[in-house]
């Protein structure tokens, strides 16, 4: 059945700096930061929260919708999701924006700087969740403020389960919003960097944030994830990467295990292993939508990894 996925469709120019950021900020000089990072290495990718949570479900054939907005410069990205078969009726184009794009340095660490425009994302709002028609799971990633907010209202008034996924939007919204979200979702999924500051913002621990929804999951980079759900704390095991080359869009590819395992009854260790080894294939490639590995070849490598079939 369908999973509705409302978050951004960007551009992402994708920059690579050969040395680390830490070693061109002064930690006493940070107040006035004139920096300049030299990147032999850049390329635009296609990418944006909606679009690499699409593709990722694609791979695993699910039934990605995107609700989203795109400017005058989207129709590249319209024409390629529509080859991958990935419906785009529920996106809107917005002809006085472009589409939001993102400039995203990455250092030999794999940490990242990022610049954003919204663009058209912006207008995200405009987008009404009861035209997506019948949907049997949605994710709030990050997108335009009153989008998200709008979005997962429109959720709860349909009583359709989310996940909210705030991303890198979590910084847009206080306290009380961010509760208000994690009362209206069924899931909250951040990662490790994103439980502290959704902690400190809104007074809660992750005990409390996980009483209040259905499962809470928190993914920890190479250290895997960990889920709570029920009183229960899952502990759900990296996978080996074939290489660890571009962190961008691993976040993503992850979720769409997530909504893979809830869409399709998967159990909790069964649906975390899955989101896990989702974004460990991610992570051996460039951009957030350049791994093509078939559904067989997914199998494949869960059960070389954890023993088993999903």
């Amino acid at each position: 059945m369908t999973s509705l996925i409302c978050g951004s469709l960007a551009f992402d120019s994708i920059m690579l700096f050969g040395g680390r950021f830490s070693e061109a900020l002064l930690a006493d000089q940070l107040h006035k930061i004139n920096v300049s990072f030299l990147v032999p290495e850049m390329r635009r990718e296609f990418g944006g929260c909606a679009g690499n949570i699409a593709y990722n479900l694609r791979l695993l054939n699910g039934d990605p919708l995107i609700m989203a907005t795109v400017g005058k410069d989207g129709g590249p990205y319209l024409e390629r999701l529509e080859k991958l078969g990935i419906a785009t009726r529920g996106i809107r184009a917005i002809e006085s924006a472009f589409t939001a794009q993102a400039f995203i340095t990455t250092d030999n660490g794999n940490n990242q700087i990022t610049a954003f425009h919204p663009g058209a994302m912006a207008m995200s709002h405009l987008n009404k969740v009861a035209d997506a028609g019948r949907v049997k799971l949605a994710i709030v990633a990050p997108d335009g403020r009153d989008g998200m907010l709008q979005h997962a209202a429109d959720c709860v008034a349909l009583e359709i389960p989310f996940i909210f996924d705030p991303g890198q939007g979590l910084p847009m919204f206080n306290g009380q919003e961010l509760e208000r979200f994690i009362d209206q979702a069924s899931y909250v999924a951040v990662n490790d960097y994103e439980a502290e500051l959704l902690m400190e913002r809104t007074g809660l621990s992750l005990e409390k944030i996980a009483q209040r929804v259905e499962a809470l999951i928190v993914t920890r980079g190479e250290l895997g994830a960990d889920i709570f759900v029920k009183g229960e704390h899952i502990a759900i095991p990296p996978v080996q990467a074939d290489a660890v080359v571009d962190p961008t869009g691993c976040g993503d590819a992850f979720r769409a295990g997530l909504m893979y395992g809830l869409t399709t009854g998967l159990d909790w260790p069964t649906t975390g292993r899955l989101a896990s080894l989702m974004g460990a294939i991610k992570i051996a490639h460039q951009g957030g939508q350049n791994h093509a590995p078939s559904r067989e070849e997914i199998e494949e490598r869960f059960e070389k990894a954890f023993g088993y079939r999903f």
